[in-house]
Order: C-alpha cells, then sequence, then structure tokens
C-alpha cells in the first residue's frame, strides 16, 4: 500500500509542478521553432567582438549567412539585454527592427527565394550579464589571476549565447561554420574554438582569429580571455592525428603538464567506446577558466583545481572517482553527446547528460574493469531526487530534472544489462556517433535507434523512466523454495525483465503488474535483485 500512496505523492508532485510553471510568451519566442525562424537555415556566422575587460564590454558584428528554405520577409535573431542589437543590414541597406524582448525581428526588403543563400549584417554592443555561479546560471564572469592580469571567460548552457552575441538561439538549427575573430587588449591571449588561423596586433589590441569546419551548437561557442600559457600534443586516434592544445593560467603550468596527461586516456576511452572523436578537423583543446568547466566544443574549460574526483570530492561515493578528473572526463564526454549529437529542444537535454554521466562509468570501465564501473554508477543513485521527469516541456526553453545526470546514468547501465552482450552495446554507442554525426535529434530519435539495434522493444521502458518519476517497485514473497513477484509503480505494460541472484545461482525473472511464481530446486535461501538494474525491491512479509 505505502508503493501505492509514493507513486499517488510522485503524480501529485508532477501535476503540482506543472501547475506552477507558467511559461511565457518569452519562453515561447525563445525555445519554438518561430515562423520568423523556420523558413531560413544558418549555415555560417562571421563574429567579430572587441572585448574590452576594464569596462565588461562587448561590441561587434555577426555577418549571418543563411539559406532560404521557403520565402519570408521577416527574420528573427535574438540577443538578451542589456545587449543591444544597434543595426542590421543587407547588401547595405538599412534594415527596420522590431523588438520583442530578447527576440529581434528583422524585416528584409530584398524579396527571400528559396534556395538562395543571403547574408544580414547585424552590429551590437553591451556590458553582458555577469554570472554569479557560473557555469550553472550563465554569462560572464572578470576576474583576475594571481599576479592581477584580466582571467575572463563566458559560459551560456541553459540561458543561451544570444546573452553575448545575436544569433538565431535555438539548437535545432547549428550553424555549419564559424569563423571567430576576438580582439582583447595586446598582452592578453583570446582562445576560442576550432583552430587558431592567426593573431594580428596594433599598438594595443590583438586580434586572434579562430575558425570551426564543423556544425557548431551555439552555447558553445566560447571566448576565454587570459595571459595563457600555452602547450601541445598529438593523439593518434582512429581518424588519424589528432591536434591537441592546453592553454592554462602560467603560475599553472607545471601542474597542467602533469594532470591534464588524463586527456590522452580520455581519448583512448571515447574513441573505444563512442567511435572516433568528432571534430579532428577543429582539434581538441582544454582551457583553464575561472569557473568550474564547461562542454564548449574543440574549447574544452576547465577549473578543476588541478585535482582528481569533482572539486577533490567523489560523486559516487565509490571511491572510483577519485581515480579521474572530473572535469577533464565529464566535460569531455559531451563533445560526442552535446556537441557531436545535440537535442532539437532542450527539453531533451538528457541526450546531453545523461549519455555524459554514463560516459564517466565507462571510462572506469575501459580501464579498471565492469565490477569498478558498476560500483560507480550504483553509487551515483544516492544524489538521485525522482523530483520531475527527465524530460522536460517542448517549445518553451525548458529543461528536465536534474536526474537528468545520475539517474539518466543508470537508465543507460540498465539498458546495457538488458543488451546482454558488452560489444553489441558497444556498437549501438558507436552507432549511435556515427548515424546521427553532426546532427540535432529527438528523443524519440535516439529512443528508436536503441530499441531497434538492440532488438528490444523498450517503448515502455523509456516511458517509464523518462516521462514520470516512478521507480519500478519489485514486491515479492518467499515460500520455500518458491518466488512470488510483481512490480508496482509502473506504467501500463512495463514488463522489464531482471535478474536476481538465489542461494548461488543467477536467473531471469520477468515480472509485470500480474504477481507471478517461480520455483527453484531448493529452498531459497538468500535472495537478491543484481544491483545493476536500477528498480526498487521490497520482500512482502
Amino acid at each position: 500500500m505505502h508503493k501505492l500512496i509514493t507513486a499517488l505523492l510522485g503524480m501529485i508532485c508532477l501535476t503540482a509542478f506543472a501547475q506552477e510553471k507558467q511559461f511565457t510568451h518569452q519562453d515561447t519566442l525563445k525555445g519554438s521553432i518561430t515562423p520568423e525562424r523556420a523558413w531560413w537555415d544558418v549555415t555560417h556566422y562571421d563574429l567579430k567582438v572587441d572585448i574590452d575587460p576594464e569596462q565588461e564590454f562587448i561590441s561587434g558584428t555577426n555577418t549571418i549567412t543563411y539559406k532560404v528554405l521557403d520565402p519570408y520577409q521577416t527574420l528573427q535573431v535574438d540577443l538578451q539585454e542589456p545587449m543591444k542589437l544597434l543595426s542590421a543590414t543587407q547588401n547595405g541597406q538599412k534594415l527596420k527592427i522590431k523588438k520583442d524582448g530578447a527576440a529581434y525581428f528583422i524585416a528584409l526588403q530584398e524579396q527571400q527565394e528559396k534556395g538562395a543563400v543571403n547574408t544580414v549584417d547585424v552590429k551590437f554592443e553591451g556590458k553582458p550579464v555577469v554570472g554569479d555561479r557560473l557555469p550553472w546560471d550563465g554569462g560572464w564572469t572578470w576576474q583576475e589571476d594571481a599576479n592581477g592580469n584580466v582571467f575572463a571567460a563566458n559560459a551560456n548552457q541553459g540561458i543561451g549565447s544570444s546573452i553575448w552575441w545575436p544569433n538565431k538561439d535555438i539548437p535545432y538549427d547549428e550553424v555549419e561554420s564559424l569563423d571567430f575573430f576576438i580582439t582583447v587588449p595586446k598582452g592578453l591571449t583570446a582562445v576560442g574554438n576550432g583552430k587558431l588561423i592567426n593573431s594580428t596586433s596594433t599598438q594595443d589590441k590583438t586580434t586572434f582569429h579562430w575558425a570551426v569546419e564543423n556544425p557548431i551548437n551555439n552555447y558553445g561557442v566560447s571566448a576565454d580571455i587570459a595571459d595563457y600559457a600555452h602547450f601541445s600534443d598529438t593523439f593518434n586516434g582512429e581518424k588519424g592525428e589528432l591536434d591537441i592544445n592546453f592553454y592554462v593560467l602560467k603560475e599553472n603550468l607545471e601542474k597542467a603538464k602533469k594532470q591534464f596527461k588524463q586527456v590522452p586516456k580520455m581519448l583512448e576511452a571515447f574513441e573505444h567506446w563512442f567511435g572516433p572523436y568528432p571534430f579532428y578537423e577543429d582539434g581538441y583543446k582544454l582551457v583553464e577558466v575561472p569557473y568550474l568547466g564547461m562542454e564548449h566544443q574543440s574549447n574544452v574549460t576547465y577549473g578543476n583545481a588541478y585535482g582528481n574526483g569533482y572539486l577533490g570530492r567523489d560523486l559516487s561515493g565509490s571511491g572510483w572517482g577519485m581515480k579521474f578528473d572530473y572535469i577533464i572526463i565529464h566535460e569531455s564526454g559531451h563533445e560526442w553527446f552535446a556537441n557531436n549529437i545535440t537535442n532539437k529542444d532542450v527539453a531533451d537535454m538528457w541526450v546531453h547528460e545523461s549519455f555524459t554521466t554514463y560516459s564517466e562509468n565507462l571510462f572506469i570501465d575501459y580501464f579498471y574493469g565492469k565490477e569498478a564501473a558498476s560500483d560507480y554508477v550504483v553509487g551515483m543513485r544516492r544524489s538521485i531526487r525522482n523530483d520531475r521527469p527527465i524530460i522536460g516541456t517542448y517549445g518553451v526553453d525548458h529543461e528536465g530534472s536534474g536526474d537528468m545526470y545520475f539517474k539518466g546514468a543508470n537508465i543507460l547501465h540498465t539498458v546495457r544489462q538488458l543488451v546482454e552482450d558488452d560489444e553489441k552495446w558497444r556498437q549501438i554507442l558507436r552507432g549511435l556517433n556515427k548515424e546521427f554525426y553532426h546532427q540535432t535529434v529527438t528523443t524519440a530519435q535516439v529512443e528508436n535507434y536503441i530499441s531497434e539495434q538492440s532488438g528490444i522493444d523498450l517503448t515502455q521502458f523509456w516511458d517509464q523512466y523518462l516521462r514520470t518519476t516512478m521507480i519500478p517497485e519489485l514486491e515479492y514473497t518467499i515460500d520455500g523454495n518458491t518466488l512470488k513477484f510483481r512490480y508496482t509503480a509502473i506504467v501500463e505494460g512495463f514488463d522489464m525483465p531482471i535478474q536476481v541472484h538465489v542461494n548461488n545461482t543467477t536467473e531471469w525473472i520477468y515480472p509485470s503488474a500480474a504477481w507471478k511464481t517461480k520455483s527453484f530446486d531448493a529452498p531459497i535461501t538468500d535472495f537478491k535483485v543484481d544491483r545493476n538494474f536500477y528498480i526498487e525491491a521490497e520482500e512482502i512479509k
């Protein structure tokens, strides 16, 4: 009975949350494919920013190249206050702009013909939002290193890259390539995404030109500014030689050279599990910043104090989390899940965070074995809240529960048990990165791919774990050599098989909502559910 009460309370909490959360017109403008977004496909940004750290001020231009999918005359560009869009021009003609919150609607004068490739130039400036707790709240942070030099960076997952530069700020449409020019006071280094093409200086400023050849999500665009020391390495991977570059504060150079030896190990493990690093053309960078870190594409940012764990802690409590630097492994794992495979709608952010949190488990598996990996991922369960579903609300820029991290990893770990073939599971993970290479995806695409490739109908499985807060409960009784069992707290049709340990044997059982029985050769003196299945169990006396 108490399990039924728990399930009802979970449903009540979800209803209360839905009633409490009131989405606004601005949420819809930010999170939906509006008519002013749907008709054009962004293909290239030529982004030029002049950054004044002393005034915490940014000015610049963005030349937006786009392909016309259907004729339309109004183009939506996003830029959040207090940043200002000063002007928009096309072929030298100044265009009228209508502002609606963070959305700027640009009225195009020239007829937009299907298939045409056009450009719009936008000019902007302002003092961007300062994030109090990067990377969680988003914005810029302006700090100093130990020598009093500028140490500044941005992170804008969630809040959106339009917090500091104008773009089509919705994840479904990734730009195909990017030229990124960052101008900073002379003596500083500005690190961006992709590869460094050149740097040019005037009397008091230096401009760094970075180029990205691959599609990139908006929140992955990052500028990091400091008096950096630079060193490099190469990794001989599945697609040949990969350039690796590191930018760190000069006082941390020796610590970085030691700690960052984990990068080739990470690449080795993740290429094994997920396939080739997705951005060989753009290289891999790890860059020190004044916050914890973020998965900026080909420019992974780092602030984990050059120690293992998560700021010196093991999030799993298993001990295995102290065997690696959490930020190096987790944020780099996002190169495959977030940057290679990107959600179309942030409601599906679990595709980024669940797979990447699970990648920590696979890193441990690769170097320390399956039991160690199980210790780690099962240990994460202590942080699961089951406060609301992992999938958020579509079309209003709304993410699901933070359980997408630890619960999400355990969901995927459970799927591995159902597949029952580790090599097949590895090929499914590699297949995801090949099938959806450099693409934006929906939850349905990911769900269907795993179901099809595994040969298992996982429809109710995904509904149970992604769309409710209920954890399946195995109720059972033992009578001599007979086990009686059923599931409670499940969606209709949920019947996931599980492995159980009975006496000295391991058996599969097939619970559903109905009571079932299974008899064994001897009286049952020892019974437990295999820990690798994310369920709860209770013996009914």
